[in-house]
């Protein structure tokens, strides 16, 4: 239902505003605005992309929860399809995006609504999972034979190997 209103709400909105604001500046400038704001929403995008790709990796080399930085990212993905699409009110829901205090509060808001049942890392406590989800009494001990192979001279010319002769 909320999508619904959505789609009818933010092209009225855009219409609107774009009405409102050719009007009182004319339309050379509101196009010249609209343009300008994609160009500098995609340059924002861009660095703040990077800022939160370099905490996803801070993350996962740290082993923490990358929840929060994934969220960051989404959100920024987000942001850049607003900036993207012409409008003035996509391009305020956008920039809004774009700021971290912004993207913090929404990700408390979600995390709130959202119930997670359990998270944990290999090599926690316990066993870590086997095939098909079993978990191995030994822990992390794999057990195997092997032979060595003799290494084979290569030939210079002829078949790779991987065709008929």
């Amino acid at each position: 239902m909320w999508l619904l209103i959505a789609f009818i709400a933010v092209p009225l909105i855009e219409i609107t505003l774009f009405i409102q604001v050719g009007g009182a500046i004319g339309l050379g400038w509101t196009l010249a605005v609209v343009v300008l704001t994609a160009i500098l929403g995609t340059w924002l995008v861009r660095s703040q992309g990077a800022i939160a790709m370099g905490q996803l990796r801070s993350s996962f080399s740290d082993l923490r929860d990358p929840t929060e930085p994934l969220v960051h990212g989404a959100m920024i993905l987000f942001s850049g399809a607003l900036l993207l699409t012409p409008g003035f009110f996509t391009d305020a829901v956008g920039f809004a995006f774009l700021i971290p205090r912004f993207r913090a509060a929404a990700y408390r808001a979600i995390r709130d609504r959202v119930k997670i049942q359990s998270f944990g890392t290999p090599g926690g406590q316990g066993p870590r999972p086997g095939p098909q989800g079993r978990r191995d009494p030994r822990g992390d001990v794999i057990d195997g034979d092997f032979h060595e192979i003799p290494e084979q001279p290569r030939q210079t010319k002829g078949p790779s190997g991987w065709t008929k002769d």
